[in-house]
């Protein structure tokens, strides 16, 4: 039998599980102006997943670097989420 998909998947729902929190704490810390930060270590990511030689790491890696990705659009939508209240506001922000 081959596990390899259900790794991989494993990953995935840890990636988006442990992210969405990460984009939450970022916005409120940092506003969305943390978003290079996001885009550099997902190409990073991307990146070292074209040189990995194990396609479980591979795999990993390039989910990772997606998930940085799609995190930038988050914190704009998190951004939208605090004006409207469904979010605290960091109150040291002005």
């Amino acid at each position: 039998m081959e596990y390899t998909g259900i790794i991989i998947g494993f990953i995935s729902f840890l990636a988006i599980g442990l992210y969405h929190p990460i984009v939450i704490k970022a916005e409120y810390y940092f506003t969305k102006k943390i978003w290079p930060v996001f885009a550099v270590v997902g190409i990073a990511m991307l990146i070292l997943s074209l040189f990995a030689t194990q396609v479980i790491i591979s795999a990993g890696l390039a989910v990772l670097g997606i998930t940085n990705l799609w995190s930038i659009g988050e914190l704009i939508e998190q951004e939208k989420r605090v004006e409207k209240g469904w979010f605290p506001k960091n109150p040291k922000r002005k």
